[in-house]
C-alpha cells in the first residue's frame, strides 16, 4: 500500500486530513517540522507528499516550507510533492512549482478536491515507477501526453500502452469521438524507441478523395494540373517515426488496396512517380467506425483490418468511467483557468452534480468545450453550473433533477433536452448541431434515433 506524507504544525489541519483520508487506500504519515518530515520522508519513502510551506520557525512564512521541499527533492525519489499555502501565497506557491513540486493546493483545505489531487498524484507516480520497472524512465509519463484518468478500464489501458510502446506493431485504437484516441496514440509514440523521430498525422475523413493519394505519397511535378513541383508526402515525412491514420474507417475503398501494399512492403511511389521509395515508419490508426460491420458492408478490407490491427485499444466513453469525469474536469480547469490567466479554485457542489450525472455524447472534447466555456464565464472562485451550460440559468427547467428518477433517466433527459434544444437553435441542421454539442454526426445520428427524435 502506497504511502501518503502530510507535513502541517496545524493541529486542526492535521486531524481534519487525518479524518478526511482515513478511507482512502493508501497509508498516512504525518510531521509537524522540517526535521520530523524528512526524517519520515526517507523512513516510509511516500509515493506523494502535502507540504505546508508554512512551518515554524515562522521568521520568513515559507523558508522552512521550501527548505523542506528542497531537501525531498534532492533525495531522487519520484514521490509528488503537493504544496499547501495561504490564499495569499500564490507567488510562494508559483515558486515552489518552478522548484519542483508536483502541485499546489490553497487553504482552507476543500477535502474533495484535495483527495482528487491526490490520487491523481498517487496513478501518475504508480505509472512512473512501472515505466522504470520495465526500462522506460526515459519516456514521457502519460500525464504529459494529456492522459488523466483512473478508474479500471483506463488503468488497463494505460498498462497496455507501457507494453506495446516498445514494439513496432501496428495498433488500431477504437472509440466514440472525442474520447481522446489521438492522445492515446501521441503517449505510445512518446513512449516508443522512435520517440526522437516525428509523429505525422493523417486524418483520412477530412480530406477530399481527390487528394488522399497525394496527401498519403506525395506527386512528382507535372503529375496533374497545379504540380507545380515535387512534393513529398505524410508518408515520407514520417519516415523513421510514427504515422497517424486518423479515422481510417472514413478512408475510400480504392484508396484502401494502396495502403494495404505499403503497409506490407513499407515501399511507395509518388503519384506520377515511377521511383520506389523506401520508409521505416510505425503504423497508429483510430477510428470511431464499427469496422467489423464495415467489412460485411463491403466498405472495408478486411485484409487491411488484420494488417493494422495487431493489437486493439478500445477507449471506453466518458459516461463510463465514473469519477475520471471530475478528474479530468480538475485537470481542464487548471489548465485553462492558468492559460487564461483566471485564479479558479473548484466547482460547487451543484455543477459537480451536474458533471457526474450528464452523458457526455461528446465525451472529454465536449467537457473541455464546457470547461473552456466556464473558465470565460465564471465571475467567482469556483465554477457553477451556470457557468458549465447546465442549471436554471441558460433557461432550462432542470426541477426534474429532484424527483424519484433513477440517475440513468435524469441523465437520458439531460442529453435528449441538450440535442433538441441544439436543433431548435440551428433549426434543424444536423451538422452544426453536432459541433455545437461538440460530437459527430454519427453520434447525432444515433442520439436521434435513441431518443426517436425526429428532424
Amino acid at each position: 500500500m502506497d504511502n501518503l506524507l502530510i507535513v502541517d504544525d496545524n493541529e486542526d489541519v492535521l486531524t481534519q486530513l487525518k479524518w478526511g483520508l482515513a478511507s482512502e487506500s493508501f497509508n498516512l504519515h504525518f510531521a509537524k517540522n522540517v526535521d520530523e518530515a524528512l526524517a519520515q520522508f526517507r523512513k516510509v519513502q511516500p509515493g506523494v507528499v502535502t507540504l505546508d510551506l508554512g512551518l515554524p520557525p515562522h521568521t520568513d512564512s515559507s523558508v522552512e516550507g521550501f527548505r523542506c521541499l528542497v531537501e525531498m527533492l534532492k533525495a531522487g525519489t519520484s514521490a509528488k510533492i503537493i504544496v499547501i499555502t495561504g490564499n495569499d501565497e500564490r507567488e510562494n506557491a508559483l515558486n515552489a512549482i518552478k522548484t519542483g513540486a508536483y502541485d499546489f493546493f490553497r487553504k482552507p483545505i476543500d477535502l474533495d478536491e484535495l483527495r482528487v489531487i491526490v490520487r491523481r498524484a498517487f496513478h501518475l507516480h504508480a505509472i512512473e515507477r512501472e515505466g522504470r520497472e520495465r526500462g522506460g524512465a526515459n519516456a514521457a509519463p502519460l500525464e504529459d501526453c494529456g492522459i488523466v484518468g483512473s478508474c479500471r478500464a483506463m488503468r488497463n489501458i494505460l498498462a497496455l500502452i507501457d507494453k506495446v510502446a516498445a514494439s513496432d506493431v501496428p495498433i488500431l485504437i477504437s472509440g466514440e469521438s472525442g474520447t481522446g484516441k489521438e492522445l492515446v496514440a501521441r503517449a505510445i509514440h512518446a513512449k516508443s524507441l522512435r520517440r526522437k523521430g516525428p509523429m505525422v498525422s493523417i486524418n483520412c475523413g477530412a480530406i477530399p478523395e481527390n487528394l488522399l493519394e497525394s496527401e498519403f505519397f506525395g506527386h512528382e511535378k507535372g503529375a496533374f494540373t497545379g504540380a507545380v513541383s515535387t512534393v513529398q508526402g505524410k508518408v515520407e515525412y514520417a519516415d523513421n517515426g510514427t504515422l497517424f491514420l486518423d479515422e481510417i474507417g472514413e478512408l475510400p475503398v480504392n484508396l484502401q488496396v494502396k495502403i494495404l501494399r505499403f503497409l506490407q512492403e513499407m515501399v511507395i511511389q509518388r503519384v506520377g512517380g515511377r521511383k520506389d521509395i523506401t520508409v521505416n515508419v510505425r503504423i497508429i490508426a483510430a477510428t470511431n467506425v464499427d469496422i467489423p460491420r464495415a467489412i460485411e458492408a463491403g466498405q472495408f478490407r478486411e485484409d487491411l483490418y488484420y494488417r493494422i490491427s495487431v493489437v486493439n485499444i478500445h477507449l471506453p466513453p466518458l459516461r463510463e468511467r465514473g469519477e475520471d469525469v471530475r478528474m479530468i474536469a480538475d485537470h481542464f480547469l487548471r489548465r485553462i483557468s492558468s492559460e487564461v490567466g483566471k485564479e479558479l479554485t473548484g466547482f460547487t457542489p451543484e455543477a459537480l452534480a451536474f458533471l457526474e450525472s450528464y452523458t457526455w455524447p461528446g465525451n472529454i472534447r465536449e467537457l473541455e468545450n464546457k470547461v473552456r466555456r466556464a473558465v470565460v464565464l465564471a465571475n467567482s472562485s469556483r465554477v457553477s453550473a451556470e457557468d458549465l451550460g447546465f442549471g436554471t440559468g441558460n433557461g432550462q427547467d432542470d426541477s426534474f433533477l429532484l424527483t424519484d428518477k433513477t440517475l440513468k433517466e435524469a441523465r437520458a433527459m439531460i442529453e435528449k433536452k441538450m440535442v433538441l434544444a441544439a436543433l431548435t437553435k440551428f433549426e434543424g441542421n444536423i451538422v452544426k448541431a453536432s459541433e455545437a454539442l461538440g460530437i459527430s454526426r454519427p453520434t447525432m445520428y444515433d442520439l436521434l434515433k435513441k431518443h426517436e427524435i425526429e428532424n
